[in-house]
């Protein structure tokens, strides 16, 4: 009920930002000194999204001049959509998806990192016979969403010596964490690293992840923000103001995580469940401690990795897919 409460409150407030355009364009007070920003979250928020939050509750954005506002969205697809369109300033979004869109036209680019590492593994039971990816021969794996996800797996077979056809497949929606505790598969691949273990041992079964970055994938920056690469230059300052806010707010739960965690909370009520103070305390290691700065070698390899793989139709220059705000 409250995931179905939040998801209406998410349609609302997407309506909202449908219906008001980009915040920028918006403001249009020549006597205000603060710069509004609509940013849209990936999903309902959680401490993956703690900098952002923090900065907020701190008051970090508005020592940079800006007024935040912080929008789940009512569909986890929608935020990019709505960037490219024009409709909000930024998104929270994925690595290996920016890719796929901007090969399909999208104008779309990172502006910036969130999380710096991969979170998505694939899991198993720890009291299972898996002990490898070798061992995920003839067993069935569950996983959320087709398209990228199924190159992601099949490379990690691969890599193992595990043909995709001697696996089977099983779509179990969102139910990734059920579908492992109950046995309905052997093995998940989509699993956040910082949320499922963190599922599992709340239920009293102990997980066993296989890390997508060692198992033959090229690394890659998990959560990254996005704007429209048609107005990025007439937004780079506000821009690059954000990025600052969300980095000193980095520093500060890294250098105080407890606190963090009850300001965190704080926030809304909802957040406060054991699940979340585990996931709160795995998370803080991933978040980048530069924002703004670009590992630019990380998008150029992942091209290549999705061309290989026929993922994308051409190789799109390293300018197209990613800028680097802390340089001029």
């Amino acid at each position: 009920m409250l995931r179905l409460t939040r998801r209406l409150m998410g349609a609302c407030l997407a309506l909202v930002v449908i219906a008001s355009g980009p915040a920028w364009a918006a403001n249009d007070d020549d006597t205000s000194k603060m710069t509004s920003l609509k940013v849209m979250l990936d999903w309902y928020t959680n401490p993956s999204h703690a900098p952002l939050v923090i900065a907020q509750q701190r008051g970090f954005f508005e020592q940079h001049g800006l007024d935040v506002e912080l929008v789940s969205p009512a569909d986890p697809s929608v935020p990019p959509k709505l960037v490219a369109a024009g409709k909000i300033d930024m998104a929270i979004s994925y690595q290996p998806q920016l890719h796929l869109q901007v090969d399909q036209g999208l104008p779309l680019v990172r502006v910036g990192t969130l999380i710096a590492t991969p979170l998505n593994i694939t899991l198993v039971r720890a009291d299972s016979d898996i002990e490898s990816m070798e061992d995920l021969a003839g067993k069935s794996i569950g996983y959320s969403v087709g398209g990228v996800e199924k190159v992601l797996i099949d490379t990690m077979l691969e890599h193992n010596g595990v043909s995709p056809e001697d696996v089977e497949m099983v779509n179990v929606n969102f139910a990734l964490t059920p579908a492992l505790i109950g046995e309905k598969v052997d093995a998940v691949t989509g699993a956040f690293r910082n949320f499922e273990l963190a599922q599992m041992a709340q239920e009293g079964v102990k997980g066993r992840a296989f890390y997508i970055e060692e198992e033959g994938v090229p690394t890659y920056d998990e959560l990254i923000f996005i704007a429209n690469r048609d107005t990025l230059d007439a937004n780079r300052d506000a821009y690059t103001r954000f990025m600052a806010a969300v980095e000193e707010a980095t520093a500060w739960i890294i250098n105080h995580p407890d606190e963090g965690w009850e300001a965190f909370k704080a926030s809304d009520p909802a957040l406060d469940t054991p699940v979340n103070k585990k996931a709160w305390y795995n998370t803080i290691p991933r978040f980048a401690l530069r924002p703004a700065t670009l590992d630019g070698r990380r998008y150029e390899t992942f091209e290549s990795f999705l061309l290989e793989r026929g993922q994308i139709k051409a190789k799109s220059p390293l300018s197209r897919l990613a800028v680097d705000l802390s340089q001029p």
